[in-house]
């Protein structure tokens, strides 16, 4: 198997003759040059910064260093060399510089960038300089003597007078410079093990993978939305409306029919039957794709549900005043927050329920509490976790607090722009203060 690293390289025979020995002195040499010149960066960055003023340009010079040495590593580590910084949630600048600061791996750029500044770039020369200078001044004998013509002292200690004794130093040099090949390999590998850990932490992706990721389940999502409101569309359009002419028609038949006979009373059972199936089909269709979820929006669509609850349900004045989201984020928060009503009606004993939700810093909270005996383990079936795969899929997350006793708190924190006046068709409703009860 080709070597992908220094220190695989060292392990087969080929080694000496191969490029492995060229890549780490390079490497290192590209260490010594860049670290020297982040010094003197950072130095001055540090005087702006008594001002304020070098705090935001300090950050930058880290992330800028840390993507010239993830494209630097590739010298002598062949492995794919992921970035590990996220795709902000929303366009321009702000956004993009909130989501680099409440990020780990930025602050691990500017940690790796006052180590390189301050304690590696000198280890790198150092290195080099034993592991490529030393050799090449004892192979440099000969031409010294030779320009001199009288004597020459290599590497400032050791005085050559005669050509024998020179080309013994050369000899010594060509036999070090083969042999310290071997550790200066390994100095270099260490070297790029430490800047991968730092700058490439386990777990990433393949460059460009997470905003990949992150944009193809976003289609998804969108897509499987969209398929959802058809399918509305259709039942609502088509399947209902048929349904509603098919009771019509049988009312009207029945009064038709002579009263008291067996056909009445078969028209009359085939009317209930068209009527229950009328209202199943009309439930069906609210479970799609609820109409005032698409209408008005996630806020009114929340209250709506509270009203519906088996359990009463305080719902906090902050709701009325959500923006329109997207049409994915407004449908996963909604039938979170519907499971999580079922589920309080359904298992924990509470007398009463509270929706708060809320969109600041670019994400959206909605909390959903109860005042019921808690232990809820959404492992046993609860229905929320196919509920967390999809808010997941939105980069978001869904949280339980439900120790033993109480109270049960179920949070969902979706990060996503609030949609402009008038991009989606709102009317306002009013959402109540309070549920049934």
């Amino acid at each position: 198997m080709e070597p992908r690293t220094p220190w695989q390289a060292l392990a087969g025979p080929r080694y000496p003759r191969s490029s492995w020995p060229w890549r780490s002195a390079g490497y290192l040499a590209g260490g010594g040059v860049v670290g020297a010149l982040a010094c003197a960066v950072l130095l001055l960055l540090g005087v702006f910064s008594l001002f304020l003023v070098g705090l935001p340009l300090l950050l930058l010079s880290g992330l800028a260093l840390g993507r010239a040495e993830r494209l630097r590593l590739r010298l002598v580590d062949l492995d794919p060399v992921p970035d590990p910084h996220r795709v902000p949630a929303a366009p321009g600048l702000a956004a993009w510089l909130r989501t680099r600061v409440r990020e780990q791996a930025t602050w691990r750029e500017l940690a790796y960038a006052l180590l390189l500044a301050t304690v590696l770039w000198p280890l790198d020369l150092l290195a080099l300089a034993v592991g490529v200078g030393l050799p090449l001044a004892l192979l440099g004998a000969p031409l010294q003597l030779a320009a001199d013509g009288h004597e020459a002292k290599v590497v400032k200690a050791y005085l050559v007078t005669t050509f024998p004794e020179a080309l013994v130093a050369a000899l010594l040099g060509a036999v070090l410079l083969v042999a310290l090949a071997h550790p200066l390999a390994a100095v270099a590998g260490a070297r790029a093990a430490l800047a991968r850990a730092l700058l490439t932490p386990r777990g990433t992706e393949r460059p460009g993978a997470i905003g990949e990721v992150i944009a193809s389940r976003a289609r998804l999502v969108d897509a499987f939305e969209a398929e959802r409101r058809r399918i509305e569309r259709d039942l609502h359009d088509g399947a209902q409306q048929r349904l509603v002419a098919l009771t019509m028609t049988l009312g009207l038949a029945r009064l038709d029919a002579p009263p008291g006979g067996p056909l009445a009373e078969q028209l009359e059972k085939a009317h209930t039957q068209a009527g229950q199936v009328l209202t199943e089909l009309r439930e069906l269709i609210h479970g799609i794709h609820p109409q005032v979820l698409a209408d008005y929006g996630l806020g009114p669509a929340l209250a709506d549900a509270a009203d519906r609850s088996a359990v009463p349900v305080d719902v906090g004045p902050e709701v009325s005043a959500l923006p329109r989201l997207p049409v994915a984020v407004e449908s996963a928060a909604y039938f979170a927050g519907c499971e999580a009503l079922a589920n309080i009606g359904k298992h924990s004993g509470a007398r009463r329920a509270r929706i708060t939700a809320r969109h600041t810093g670019g994400a959206l909270r909605l909390d959903v509490e109860d005042d019921g005996h808690g232990g809820a383990d959404p492992a046993r079936g609860s229905g929320l976790t196919g509920l967390a795969d999809r808010i997941a899929a939105l980069d978001g997350t869904l949280t339980i607090m439900s120790p033993p006793g109480g109270p049960t708190l179920l949070r969902v924190e979706i990060p996503c722009p609030a949609l402009p006046t008038g991009s989606a068709s709102s009317s306002p409703r009013t959402a109540s203060s309070s549920g049934r009860g």
